[in-house]
């Protein structure tokens, strides 16, 4: 039998540590698969799910991105707090607010219904479980887990493999009468959570599925046409539940869906002297459509030519103390008679940055430590016009960071320089020096610079 030895104590190191730079790569990629696991129920239609289609409104930040709601696995033992079960623990607060008329209602009856799940990211699951809320639950007190009969009326056992993206369950949902709440839990197997739905129901009596389509929006008319928008206003539809949203048609492509409470909506982004045609559907919470309103046929002004200037930013000052190598800076904001669009951001005369209308700071990077800068901003608008300066603002960076000598026994983040025997080592690779991994033995973490 051959022996295979290492004559050199460092070489030995050295294959150590690239082993470790090889476990943290695959750590990182596989940490990674993790992330992207999200999926949301649009079937009976959740609460989140409402959101993102306007059935719902004052949802806050979830209507981006139902498939978010993420939270520790584990319940009822474990996972979202009580009072922050609809949001996956707080992170969508709007989600949380409770009472018997805050949510559109998806009508259902008991016995069997399919529960559709949408999944941007097929992860290996162990498990799908369905609850719901007692029969004399409070609906107008948050959610808690006293709330819900705790035992899953529905639970489906999925072993560790990954579900198809788009994903169904076959339950038996218990009897109830009127206003209900079911928790739909999508539990991952190989991470530490799960994703939390919850479904608004409505049981109506034996034969609750909602078919009927709201009346279509009548005397659809515009209110006011510039060169770029048309702003429209419409008088209600009716539906024997209840009407949930308007979708905003331009031509035959939906611009936009408000709730029910909103009967107007301009449409932006057109082109001058243009003619376009606008129609409003109806929709309810079953997810039935209305027929078309009237057609609106209107033809945007010519454009406007705008030469004013806007007013030049206010108050340019540094924000905290400069670093090194970066200064962050920040003004007030310009007015325009048509609208600022955006700001540009010098050093000296160099222009280093251009930010949007909306954003009044801006941090300068890349700079010499040690080193005085004066600084300007200008705003500009749509039509290219771009105001006076800004009051200068004075900076001058820190001098730079001391650069430590090596040491055994270190925590070295990325990016850290050394010195090491008269020569400077930037770390490759974030780690905990020891002895023999001197950064000229170990060039898989340290980058000669």
């Amino acid at each position: 039998m051959y022996e295979l030895r290492l004559q050199h104590p460092w070489l030995t190191k050295l294959l150590y540590g690239s082993g470790m730079l090889l476990a943290a790569l695959f750590c990182m990629f596989l940490f990674a698969d993790k992330a992207l696991a999200h999926g949301y129920i649009d079937s009976p239609a959740s609460r989140a799910y409402l959101c993102k289609t306007g059935a719902n409104s004052d949802c806050g930040a979830i209507i981006y991105e139902p498939q978010s709601l993420e939270a520790p696995k584990g319940f009822p033992q474990a996972g979202p707090a009580d009072g922050k079960i609809a949001s996956a623990g707080g992170a969508f607060p709007k989600l949380d607010e409770q009472s018997a008329t805050r949510w559109s209602k998806v009508n259902i009856s008991s016995g069997p219904i399919t529960f559709h799940w949408t999944l941007t990211a097929a992860h290996a699951t162990t498990s799908w479980k369905y609850y719901i809320t007692k029969p004399n639950w409070n609906p107008n007190a948050a959610l808690t887990r006293d709330s819900f009969d705790l035992t899953p009326f529905c639970s489906v056992d999925y072993n560790g493999k990954r579900p198809p993206f788009s994903y169904s369950d076959n339950c038996n949902v218990p009897a109830r009468s009127g206003y209900h709440v079911i928790l739909a839990v999508w539990e991952i197997a190989d991470t530490a959570n799960a994703f939390y739905n919850v479904i608004d129901v409505n049981f109506s009596g034996s034969n609750p599925v909602d078919t009927d389509p709201p009346t279509a929006p009548t005397n659809l008319t515009s209110t006011a046409v510039t060169s770029t928008t048309v702003s429209l206003a419409w008088n209600a539809a009716t539906d024997n539940v209840g009407v949930a949203g308007y979708k905003i048609y331009n031509g035959s492509t939906q611009v936009a869906t408000v709730p029910a409470s909103t009967l107007n909506y301009t449409v932006t982004g057109l082109t001058a002297n243009t003619a376009y045609s606008f129609t409003v559907k109806a929709h309810d919470a079953a997810g039935n459509t209305s027929s078309n309103s009237n057609t609106l046929s209107v033809t945007t002004s010519a454009p406007v030519v705008d030469t004013e200037a806007p007013t030049a930013p206010t108050g340019l000052h540094v924000m905290g103390t400069p670093t090194s190598t970066s200064v962050n800076l920040m003004w007030s904001a310009s007015t325009d008679n048509v609208g600022v669009t955006g700001y540009r951001v010098y050093r000296g005369s160099t222009l280093v940055a251009t930010v949007s209308g909306s954003t009044l700071e801006y941090n300068v990077t890349g700079l010499t430590p040690s080193t005085s800068y004066t600084f300007t901003v200008k705003a500009i608008d749509a039509a290219g016009n771009v105001s006076a300066d800004s009051n200068s603002v004075n900076a001058t960076t820190a001098a730079p960071p001391a650069i430590q000598a090596w040491a055994p026994n270190v925590s070295y983040a990325a990016g850290t320089k050394v010195t090491y025997n008269g020569n400077t080592y930037e770390c490759r690779q974030a780690h905990t020096s020891l002895a023999g991994w001197e950064p000229a033995n170990v060039p898989a973490l340290w980058l000669l610079v």
